[in-house]
């Protein structure tokens, strides 16, 4: 049976961990042409990507360059001719130090990928879409996008900045026949977590103690958010950042 998604064209950043990963899987289980993008090569991760998606294009870049996020683009029309969905998910979560200890380096390099990145992105994604009059996308925020977190200044100044990025880029298109949301995640289940709780059963516990669902959440459940925001069926949703935390900022 023929999917909506059958044909269309999906382009992930991050996209070969983690929440990234889920994603790509997702909309190659829906039909779509898949592209993966990531700043680092993944052979086992595209691997299974490329195991489900019907067809699938790999193109590594660094978010943060213009040069590099220009040739995504044309890779990407180069090879599939369209641009359909697009979900910026590439992002780091800096070193924890308070704001007055946050290094200026940590603070560039996080606001640059999180926040710029995303910028660059859809500076190169809207132009085709706009051929199309149609197009969604997708841009990864975060519970740190609603609310402060001790010790992460850059990160969550990245994350607000990516809400009203998004809610900004709604307004202007939004008669363009683009529509432009963001997805706002709790705590959830991949490698970037990993590396924040190192492993450490008590901490995750503590991680785990601050969602009032008493989990995490899972990459799978992002993506399948990602996926409806993608679809007809939210067609009428635009500029929004849908919180999927667990009720983590309900609290």
């Amino acid at each position: 049976m023929e999917t909506p998604f059958k044909n269309k064209v999906a382009l992930i950043t991050g996209g070969t961990s983690g929440i990234g990963k889920a994603t790509a899987i997702a909309f190659a289980k829906k039909g779509a042409k898949v592209v993966v993008v990531d700043k680092n090569e993944d052979s086992e991760a595209l691997s299974s990507i490329k195991k489900i998606a019907e067809k699938m294009l790999f193109i590594q870049c660094d978010v943060s360059n213009s040069t590099e996020v220009k040739l995504m683009i044309e890779k990407t029309i180069a090879t599939f001719g369209r641009l359909d969905y697009a979900f910026n998910n590439a992002g780091i979560e800096g070193r924890v130090a308070i704001t007055t200890d946050c290094s200026e380096e940590n603070w560039d390099n996080t606001l640059n990928t999180n926040l710029k990145g995303i910028w660059l992105c859809m500076k190169y994604e809207i132009p085709e879409m706009l051929k199309h009059h149609k197009g969604v996308i997708i841009n990864c925020a975060s519970v740190a996008g609603l609310v402060g977190f001790y010790g992460s200044p850059a990160y969550v100044a990245s994350k607000h900045g990516v809400i009203g990025l998004t809610k900004t880029a709604a307004l202007e298109y939004a008669k363009e026949g683009i529509r432009i949301n963001a997805v706002c995640p709790g705590v959830i289940d991949t490698p970037m977590i990993d590396r924040i709780t190192k492993k450490d059963k008590e901490i995750e516990k503590q991680f785990a103690k601050m969602e009032p669902v008493g989990r995490f959440g899972s990459a799978d459940e992002i993506a399948n958010a990602v996926i409806w925001m993608c679809s007809d069926e939210a067609s009428f949703v635009t500029g929004h950042p849908m919180v999927i935390d667990g009720g983590f900022v309900a609290q």
